[in-house]
């Protein structure tokens, strides 16, 4: 355990001077609950006082870079911005399922891919930096992390909505989403559906739930229309 957290430290740029924070924000429930240990010792702690941190980081981050923007629509912006698939996205890119303490039975469903598990732990990781080094170490993080990239992720994760307005803007043919693929026990499935505009497919994509594989055809559909100047 000791080489996975060093690892994930070298990932996210920051070395944790209390390592039991660092151990507790990668802690899940189903975990502590299999281990017999006391409920607290579980990430949902931190997961609670890292949501409040990256909420007032992530509105200075609006506040500041949108001037001229009102507040509902500031409040839109970062409702988007630390939704659950994108924070999932974000633990994605540093592979933070692969490190966290989950049970046997969570192991087993595909707990280490499920957007709700990941985006709670990011959410804890954040928590953990914010009280081992500080504000300042907790929003360097947040913009390296969460906020690197935002068009990027909004592309991602708004991708069925984005496809949606590109075809209806550049093609006589509707898009449409074919299942090609069911595998797995039903505890943990994996679907891969292909995203067609009119009878060509343009984009795969796989994923847990129907709706996730759906969303990352769309988005490999998108980043195929791109190369063709299509935007």
């Amino acid at each position: 355990m000791q080489h996975k957290l060093e690892e994930l430290q070298a990932k996210i740029g920051y070395k944790f001077r209390d390592i039991e924070l660092l151990e507790s924000a990668l802690m899940h429930s189903s975990y502590t609950n299999e281990a017999h240990l006391p409920k607290y010792k579980c990430n949902e702690r931190l997961e609670f006082l890292g949501d409040a941190v990256l909420e007032l980081i992530s509105s200075e981050f609006l506040f500041f870079g949108n001037r001229k923007t009102p507040e509902g629509e500031l409040t839109r912006m970062r409702a988007s911005m630390v939704c659950e698939p994108s924070l999932a996205f974000c633990s994605r890119e540093i592979g933070l399922g692969d490190y966290l303490l989950l049970g046997k039975g969570e192991v087993a469903s595909g707990g280490r891919n499920r957007d709700s598990i990941t985006s709670d732990a990011l959410e804890a990781l954040i928590g953990a930096i914010y009280l081992d080094g500080g504000f300042a170490n907790a929003k360097e993080f947040i913009h390296n992390f969460v906020l690197n990239d935002l068009e990027h992720k909004k592309l991602f994760y708004d991708s069925k909505t984005i496809l949606q307005e590109l075809v209806q803007a550049h093609f006589e043919e509707m898009v449409s989403y074919h299942l090609i693929r069911e595998e797995g026990p039903d505890h943990n499935k994996k679907f891969t559906v292909e995203a067609h505009i009119g009878e060509e497919c343009y984009g795969e994509g796989s994923g847990r739930t129907k709706k996730a594989a759906e969303q990352e055809a769309a988005y490999h559909t998108i980043l195929k229309l791109h190369k063709k100047n299509i935007k």
